[in-house]
Order: C-alpha cells, then structure tokens, then sequence
C-alpha cells in the first residue's frame, strides 16, 4: 500500500504567516537541547553513552514528556515514572553495586531528574545513570505490552500514519516547506526480498516495514524539519542507534553559516562526526553512487489506553504501562537532491535490479547444475526453456 500528499508549498495560504520567517529567524529560536538532538539523529548515537542531558526550564521537560506519551498533568503518569525510577534505582544499586545519592534516588521528583542531568555537579552524574537504565527499563516494558494486546500491527501502523500524518500538518502550518510526503508500508514481496538480500535475515531487523517520506524545497530547510520533527513527534532518546544515514547535512557549516548558533559551537563535541566528508556513513550497497538522503530510524511511542478505551489504571497496564513502540523509518531530502535520486544509476529501477540480482545469486550460491548439465536457474530469473526478453 502507497499512499501520496503532494503539494507546492509556494501554494497561497497554505503555510501562513509562519512561511515569511526568515532562516535567520527560525535559527534564532534554536537552543542547545535542539542542536544536539539534530546531531543525535543524524549520527544515530546511542543516549546510554551520554553523560548529559541540556534541558533548561519544566517546559522543555513536559514536552519531551509527552513525546514520550507522558502526560506531565496527569497523576497515574507522573507515577509510572516514580515506578520506573524506583525499579532503575533497584537495579543499579543491586545488581551493579551503585550508590545513588537520596536526592537522585528518591527525594527529587523523577520528573525532574530531567532539569538536574542537565546541570553541573555530582547529582548529574546520577540522575544521568538512572535516566539511562529508566529509558531501557521503558523500552522493554513497552515490548511486552506488545505481547499482550489483543491488537493486530495492521491497526497499530494506522495509529502511528494518523500520528506522523497531524504533525506533518501541523509543521506545515508552522512553516517547514515540506513540498512533497508520502508514506507506505512494506509489501510482502518487497519484505521477502530485502530478507533474502541482507545476510542478517532476521525479521525483526527489517526497519523500513513503515516508512515516511518528506520533500523539501531546500537542503537549508531539512534541518528546520529535522527540528520540528523531534518538537513533535520524535523522541530523541529513540532514534535506533547506528541506522541513521546522512549524505546531505553539514551540520558544523549550517552552524558556522549562522551567528545565533554559532554561540553554541563550544558546547557541542564531536561535529565531525556528522558532517558528510569525515564520517563514514551507512551505504546501502545497492543504491547508486551518487545517491544522497537523510535517513534515520526511530521507535515511535504509541500510547493504547487511549487507542483501545481503557483507563491507564486498567490491569492490563498495571506492569508494562501503556506505550508500545513501533519502527519507523524516516527519508528526507530536498527536491534537487530528489530529482538527482532519480537519474540514471540512482533510481528506483535500478536499485530494484541490483537488488533482485544479488538475491537470485545467494538463492542459487553452491547450487549443483542439472542432469542435462544446465543451471537449475539462471541469474535473470528465467527457468531452463524460458526465452523472455530482457
């Protein structure tokens, strides 16, 4: 199933008042926590290795919260997160022999824990290491509800396509020049194949079985979109770690080209390792040589209660809570580079094939001839006796 939204952003109306702003503008309203959440994406860093957070102010907090799918007013969230802490501070203390300090462990709300990672001193190195076991702890609950819902993946990747599909709307109306977004799930066919292709044929390891595609009008715009995206829909913390590709995005000379954002180049480490000339990316072997994307991986949270009618205090959520995580691969690129993509070598077409042959080949690899001497199977996926044209 492919389903299609295009539409020009210079269209009257359509963006508001919020399209006139300017580039300077919008980079303005850049903070620390948004460019390192950008770099985060890009890369596909895991948040386990981090050893701070960058929040500011409980506005900050609450959203992040919620894009987790924790409502910051409502008390049985504001629970599941003191459970969570007190489990993560269980485990750290008897199974890794820590010592968290009491504010850490349980004096300060867990909500906050939040604002005390970001700011200097001991306790931020605690409530750093508790967030992280938290995050795992969350992630795994979220994988066992999955287990229990009386619910089919049909009717969750409709949640999470009703989901991307208000906040693409709503970026819209904020002013991102989104020109062209599509999205689809994965066809049987197309599954079957990509398995056969990947020497890691597991199916638990196929991340594109729902994907979204947005168009830009410039390559300067897919950093404004990769911003709204993680204000709205996308939690940092679940960007799937090493599964990020990224040809297009110098993040260090979008930063540099700026003087608002230039302020915060001291406070972000390791740039080179996001800008498309120093790092090695993830090459997808058989697309083009020249084809370029930005190309990430994210488990969406998707909150049930609400889905399925039930109170979060229902006992199917007394253990696991109430998100599930769903795979979603996100492809962004601006509209010369999507043009590009599709030219000679770099199209569809050709990927397709290149991929076909690599799959006909591994069916047939150590594969003895026939008795009359002939391939079982030749690499063009003809039968013996089948004289089709190429």
């Amino acid at each position: 199933m492919t389903l299609v939204n295009s539409e020009s952003a210079q269209q009257p109306g359509r963006n508001g008042p919020a399209a006139a702003t300017s580039d300077i503008e919008r980079s303005a309203s850049f903070d620390l926590s948004d460019l390192t959440s950008v770099r985060n994406l890009l890369r596909s860093g895991s948040v386990v290795d981090w050893h701070r957070l960058y929040f500011t102010d409980r506005s900050q907090v609450d959203r992040y919260l919620r894009l987790n799918e924790f409502d910051p007013a409502n008390p049985e969230d504001i629970a599941r997160l003191e459970a969570l802490r007190e489990q993560a501070v269980e485990y750290l203390e008897r199974y890794l022999g820590f010592r968290v300090s009491e504010d850490v462990a349980s004096r300060v709300p867990a909500r906050d824990l939040l604002l005390v990672a970001s700011q200097k001193g001991k306790r931020r190195t605690h409530a750093c290491v508790v967030l992280k076991v938290m995050h795992v702890l969350h992630h795994l609950a979220g994988g066992e509800l999955a287990t229990r819902l009386a619910v089919s993946a049909d009717q969750i990747f409709q949640h999470v396509e009703d989901k991307v599909l208000r906040t693409v709307e709503e970026m819209k109306s904020a002013g991102c020049q989104i020109v062209e977004f599509e999205w689809s799930r994965k066809e049987e066919d197309s599954l079957i194949t990509k398995l056969l292709a990947k020497r890691d044929n597991l199916a638990s390891h196929v991340y594109d079985k729902l994907r979204f595609r947005m168009i830009t009008r410039t390559e300067e715009e897919i950093v404004f979109v990769l911003r709204e995206l993680l204000h709205r829909l996308v939690p940092f913390n679940y960007v799937i770690p090493g599964e990020s590709q990224n040809d297009i995005v110098d993040l260090q000379a979008f930063i540099e080209r700026d003087p608002y954002l230039r302020a915060h180049l001291p406070d972000l480490l390791d740039l080179s390792n996001v800008t498309p000339d120093k790092r090695t990316p993830m090459i997808n072997e058989f697309s083009g040589p020249s084809y370029r994307v930005v190309n990430f991986v994210a488990d969406l949270p998707v909150r049930m209660d609400k889905h399925l009618g039930l109170s979060p205090d229902d006992p199917l959520f007394a253990d696991a809570g109430c998100v599930v995580f769903v795979l979603t691969e996100f492809q962004i690129v601006d509209a010369r580079t999507a043009q590009a993509n599709e030219q000679g070598e770099n199209s569809h077409e050709r990927y397709k094939e290149r991929q076909a042959t690599r799959v006909r080949a591994r069916l047939m690899h150590g594969m003895p001839d026939d008795e009359n001497g002939g391939p079982v199977l030749d690499l063009t996926g003809r039968q013996d006796g089948d004289l089709g044209h190429d």
